[in-house]
Order: C-alpha cells, then structure tokens, then sequence
C-alpha cells in the first residue's frame, strides 16, 4: 500500500469519525422535546391544595347517585325536565370554611371533609322553590343537609331559577308555532317561513318580582356566521311563568317601531297594508356581514414562542409552581376562574382571588335591548368556559386543562383543554439600567410572567380571563373582551343609542362591569388599610429665606371603618392603597400589599331603579369588608331572574364596622364602556378593550425580589458579554432545544348541541 493510499483511508476514517461525533451531539443537545424542568416546590407538593380542588368526573357522579337514592322524591333529567317536575339543577364543591383549611394548611390540623354543593329545583311541590344541599363527605356521601335558609333566611322562590335549556327549547317551539300565523308578513319582510329565524334571549325578565316574562330578538340565521348582527326588526315577549307549559303565550308582539298584542294582528295589519314593512333579504353565506371567513389566503406562521429547556413551571392536579409562586386554581360553573392560596416565596399573600360577576347593561329603543341587564353568572361563566384554540387563544406549547362540571344534566360534562397555563415573554424588561456615569455596565431582567387564562363564550360575547405572576411579587388581573356585538334593528331615533354598522344593524351601547372578590392575607390574616398620597405645601426656601417653593409632600391616612373604604364607580381611588400587615419590614414600613385598578366604566345603574340593588357591587370602584363566612359572594345567580327583590344585596356587605386589624377583603369593580362602531365587525377586537388591576408589594420586601430571577443579566465593559454565568443569553446556542409541535387539533365542538340560545349576551 503506498503513502497516497493510505492518505487516502486516513481521510476517509477521520471523516467517518467526526460524522459520528456530530450525529452524538446532535442527539445530546436535541433531545426531540423540550423536557419540563424539575421544581423544588413540585418535589415538596403534598397534596394539600386538593383542599380547594373542583369536583373530579367521579365525584359529581357519586352525589347524583345518593341524592335520586336519598331524598325520597323522583327526580327528573334536568336536561329534559319540565318546570314542574323536581330535577338536580348543578352541582359544584362546597369549599370549607377559611378557619378550617388554614387550621389544616398551617397549624397540622385534620383535612376537612370534602362535600359538595347541590342545587335543586322542586317543581313538583306544593310550594315550589329552589333547594341547596351540602352532601359529603366525598367520595362516598353519606349525609346531606338543606343549608338553603342558612344561607338565604329562607326557600329561594321558585321563579328566581335559572332558565334551563329544556325550557328555551319549549320556549323556541312556541315561538315557532306563533309565526307560522303569519306567512305573509314574513315572506315580504324577511324572505323567511320563519323556520330560518334565530333568537336570543333577554334578561331580566319581566318588570317586578314574580315575572317570568322574557323578550325574545328575532335575526337572520346563517349557518357559519354570527346571526347577532343580523335583526330583521321582529321582537316578541314571552310568558313562561306557569308551572304548564301549555299555559304559555305570547304576551306582545314588536316590529319596526310597533307593538302589538299577537302575531295575528300583526299579520292582519300587513294584509290590511296599514304596517309599513322594511324587507331585509336573507343574506348570502358568502357576502354576509359579520361573517368571521379571512379575506387573505393564509400566509407564513408567525413568531412561536416556546421554552429553550422545557417549561419552567409545573402543573400537578390543581397547583401551578413557578419561580417562587404557588397557586392553586379552578373553575366555578357559575362564577368561573378561582384561585387559592397564592404564596409567594413560601408566604401567603392571597387566600382567594375569584371572579364574581360580569354585567352587561344595554341601551336601545327596541324593547329587547332597552330591557337588558345580563348577570353572566346565572348563564354559567364557567360552564361556557369551551376548549382553547392553540396559537390563537393561548400559546400553541402552552399546558391545557379539562375542566368538568354538572348543570343541567345528570351526566358530569367535561370541557377539555379549557383552560391554560404558560410563561409569556412581555418583549419588555421588568427593568433595566445601562450606566455611562462613574462606570459602564449594564443589569436588566425580561419582564416573563406566568399565565393562568380562560375564555368564555357567553352567547355573543368572548371574555378572556387572565390571571399573571411576576417576579418581582405583583399579581396582574385583567379581562379583555371580544366575540360579537349584539344589536337592535335599526328604526326611527335608534342612532340616540349607538352607531349604525349595516344596512338595518343597530350596534347598541353597552357597559361592560366586572367585580371580583380579593382575600388579601398580608404577613398573617389581621390586615389594616392604609393610603398614602400627594399634596403641595409651601414652604420657604431654607438658603434663600425671601423665596418660596411648593413643595409635595406625602399624606399618610389608616382607614378606620367599612364606609370610609367604600369608594364610588367614578370617584378617585388614593393614588396608592395598601392593605398593610402588623410586622414592619427591615426599614420600618409595615409590609404591605398595593391596590391599583386600571379601568375606565361607564356610569352605574342610578340607584333609583328598582333592580339597582341585585348590581349594588357596582356602586364601588372599590369596596374593603371584613371578611365573613356568610359572605362569601357578593352576588347570587338567583339575583338575574328577580333583581327587584334580589336574594343577595351586596350594599349590606358594607355597614361600617371597623376594618383595624382584621381579616379583609378588597371587593374591586372594573370595566368600560362600548359604544359598537363600524370596526366591531365583525367582532370586537381585544386592543383597548382590556381592564383590570394590581395586586404590587409596597415595603412588603427589603427589597425587589425579582433580584432572586434566574433570568437577571448583568455585564460591564471589563467582562466577556459570552460568559454563561453572567449572561443566560449567551448559552441560548448551546441550551436551545427544538420543540416538537404535535398535531393541531380541536374537539371543542364535541359536547355543543345546537339548540335554541341560552342567551344573547
């Protein structure tokens, strides 16, 4: 073999060689996914958040089970149920009462019993009513007791029951029935039998207590498109309050401007051409206004955010850790998003963080829209909670989590991956300094939070939940809204209630309010409020004695009782309002936690209306309570369908008492007001339409701790920018590994039956 010969071979074996070594690294760097990193605080999970847990497939099953073999009465499907048969309307769990967990959470005392919340319709009863029934303990019930005066003073009255599916549909066959008495009038104005006709609902309904009387809107229905903004100018008042359905009727009648007692006298009104008919043709799927289809043909995917080593959070059951958080999460049925015990670095900063209500108050000179007063809650704010779309409604790499929940129907339900968790990069520094004085360097840190969000869709509209953690300890509260507006048919004065957006759409104005309940524990459950802020004094100069200066200064106030901690929707908050805790910090300043809303409502219902009470919450930008077992929300579902007697009135929560080291509560209203414009079709866009508050740490710490990030950067001119361990940047080559993206896929309309509306929000 000669020397070229064996150059040659040489060659050959070093190039083989270093093809392996590459194929090894490549398989060591690239490990196909990004793996979740380990957490200290997973690692110490003992279970203890299941405390807060929501009610598991199984769980709901088991206290369906006892109550048929328990109460002694025959039970209806609710999904099937007549009003007067008896049925199980929901079931949800029933949490303990505070003192208890926290005897279990800190001081090693037994698990409370795990039980559930039943509510009940008993429409086969001499004296019809709703009944709420705790049944426990779980997961094999033995006992139930009625809690329904406990908690109300009395039998909840029959008619303050949320309207059930099986009553819309009886309600829809009705209405159907009803306009096929008048073929002619449809034909000519809506080029429709009226068997095309969709409905929403309105709410509340009727005009005093007692009522059960419910405007129904009549649109244009076109399969694949959003029929809210598609009236034909057909309005037609129902009366379902008899037991019978067979003794409904349609009370009025309303079109274009005109009322009448029946159907058949507005058909005998265009027989007789003494109605003035405005013909709307049924629209094409294609050209349709409000149709969602793009008008683009797809284009390159966008920027995909995703974690170089795996997620940095860790979701077990109901517990999301990150970086020195710990938050217990869950869905109610009614109220939706809750979370619980929130600590950061090992304390409890926040026992409960909940929404309450959202409201959505309309104007119009159509009788439906000028009617409306949606409490959201009574629809099912979290039983509407459907599956999240990836890369649109959260990130494509995001966690998603089922929820399950029983309502209307004897059968546990489950909305899968309706509810998401993920870090998200802002593209902003939390903060950041670059020095050209004394010494060059440079010290920032990625604003990255972590995201707990779910999205409602609530007929029309699509409310986005966002719940987010920081590093430096502030907690972020916001809700965007989206999804369709609704709207009146457009006659006479309408534009005196909002804008035109089609050729007969009237968008109707509407406010937006939204009220969550916040269970501050600062440093221990015995908190003070306190505000601090800003004046001018004058003052001399103290070098130049014949000249003065103005001078702010800083004003510092406790708030002694409830009603000095009661301010109004519009009125100005102090700039910074603290809940303070009894210990200082290393400075002196008691450790405290600040309150700051950023919204921007409409003007609250006056109190001189007669359903004002049922939304009184509203009145208060803010409103700090002693925290009560018996108040543990500030509204009811039952409050939607009898807001003149309403069974919870939130404006007694506050009747001053001393509010000086005790356990409180922040009760926070936000939102804005919608005036719809061209440009909310065909929907609402989230840009501006997102309000909410913060929850920012005010001489809690000795300092920020946001210094403990593993995310922090710092270098000076007299050091490499590349070193890993001062800049977690520089290793991004080297620790970045390619996600592997499953499948898209989506089975969010799985459990949707499409039958009439629940209701036009």
């Amino acid at each position: 073999m000669n020397m070229k010969t064996m150059l040659v071979l040489l060659l050959l074996a070093l190039a083989t060689i270093f093809a392996l070594v590459c194929v090894l690294l490549t398989r060591a760097r690239a490990p196909g996914a990004c793996q979740q990193q380990p957490s200290a605080q997973e690692e110490a999970d003992d279970g203890h958040s299941r405390v807060f847990a929501d009610l598991t497939p199984e769980e709901l099953a088991q206290v369906v089970q006892y109550l048929r073999g328990s109460l002694g009465v025959p039970l209806a499907d609710a999904a099937r149920a007549k009003p007067s048969d008896n049925c199980i309307a929901s079931v949800d769990v029933q949490l303990p009462a505070k003192a208890e967990v926290l005897r279990f959470l800190d001081a090693g005392g037994a698990r409370p019993p795990r039980e559930a919340l039943a509510v009940l319709y008993f429409g086969a009863q001499a004296e019809p009513n709703v009944t709420e029934y705790v049944v426990g303990p779980l997961p094999a019930p033995t006992y139930h007791r009625d809690v329904t005066v406990q908690k109300y003073g009395g039998k909840v009255p029959y008619h303050r029951r949320a309207v059930t599916g099986a009553e819309y549909a009886a309600i829809n066959e009705l209405i159907q029935k009803e306009l096929r008495k008048a073929p002619r009038f449809l034909a000519a104005c809506c080029a429709s039998d009226g068997t095309d006709l969709a409905t929403i609902t309105t709410a509340p309904r009727g005009l005093k207590s007692g009522d059960r009387t419910t405007w129904f809107v009549l649109f244009h229905g076109i399969a694949g498109s959003g029929y809210f903004v598609l009236p034909v100018g057909l309005e037609v008042l129902v009366e379902h309050g008899p037991l019978d359905v067979s003794q409904w009727y349609l009370c009025q009648v309303f079109y274009n401007g005109r009322y009448f007692p029946s159907i058949a006298e507005l058909e005998n009104a265009f027989v007789t051409k003494s109605l003035k008919v405005v013909v709307v043709q049924k629209p094409q799927e294609d050209t349709v206004l409000g149709s969602m289809r793009p008008l683009h043909p797809p284009g390159a995917p966008g920027p995909l955010q995703f974690e170089p080593q795996g997620p940095r959070y860790s979701v077990r059951d109901n517990r999301v850790t990150y970086q020195g958080w710990s938050i217990a999460f869950g869905m109610n049925p009614n109220t939706g998003p809750r979370l619980f015990d929130i600590r950061f670095r090992g304390e409890r900063i926040i026992y409960e963080l909940s929404l309450q209500e959202a409201l959505a108050l309309y104007g119009s000179n159509c009788p439906g829209g000028m009617s409306t007063r949606y409490l959201d809650g009574s629809f099912g704010i979290g039983r509407f909670a459907y599956e999240l779309v990836r890369g649109v409604d959260c990130p494509y790499l995001a966690t998603y989590v089922d929820r399950h929940y029983l309502s209307e129907s004897d059968v546990p339900i489950t909305n899968q991956n309706s509810l998401c968790i993920f870090e998200h990069d802002t593209s902003l520094p939390l903060r950041r300094h670059f020095s050209d004085a004394h010494s060059l360097y440079y010290g920032g840190l990625r604003k990255n939070t972590l995201v707990i969000r779910a999205v409602s869709t609530l007929i029309n509209y699509d409310y986005v939940w966002d719940f987010m953690f920081y590093s430096n300890g502030a907690v972020e509260v916001r809700v965007h809204a989206t999804g369709y507006i609704s709207s009146s048919f457009l006659h006479d004065q309408g534009t005196n209630y909002g804008n035109k957006v089609g050729p007969h759409t009237l968008g109707t104005m509407h406010l937006h309010h939204i009220h969550y309940k916040v269970d501050l524990d600062i440093d221990g459950q015995l908190n003070s409020l306190e505000s601090h802020d800003m004046g001018y004094q004058t003052m001399r100069v103290p070098w130049s004695p014949e000249n003065a200066l103005q001078q702010p200064y800083l004003r510092r106030e406790r708030l002694e009782r409830e009603n000095e901690a009661a301010f109004p929707l519009n009125a100005s908050l102090p700039r910074y309002l603290s809940f303070t805790g009894p210990k200082p910090n290393r400075w002196g300043h008691l450790r405290s936690y600040r309150v700051q809303v950023v919204s921007f409502p409409g003007e609250h219902l006056p109190t001189s209306s007669p359903m004002e009470k049922a939304i009184s919450w509203g009145r208060y930008k803010l409103a700090v309570t002693r925290r009560k077992e018996e108040e543990p929300t500030s509204t009811s579902v039952y409050n939607q369908n009898d807001p003149w007697t309403p069974t919870v009135t939130f404006a007694d929560f506050i009747n001053d008492e001393t509010i000086a080291n005790e356990d409180l509560v922040a009760w926070i209203s936000v939102g804005f007001l919608h005036v719809p414009h061209a440009e909310d079709i065909p929907n609402t866009v989230t840009v501006g339409n997102g309000v909410g508050f913060f929850l920012r740490p005010y001489n809690y710490f000795d300092e920020d701790p946001s210094l403990y990030s593993p995310d922090g950067i710092y270098f000076s001119s007299e050091q490499g920018v590349g070193a890993c361990g001062a800049n977690s940047l520089a290793c991004l080559p080297a620790a970045t590994c390619a996600p592997r993206l499953s499948p898209f896929q989506y089975g969010g309309f799985v459990n949707i039956s499409l039958g009439p509306p629940l209701g036009g929000l």
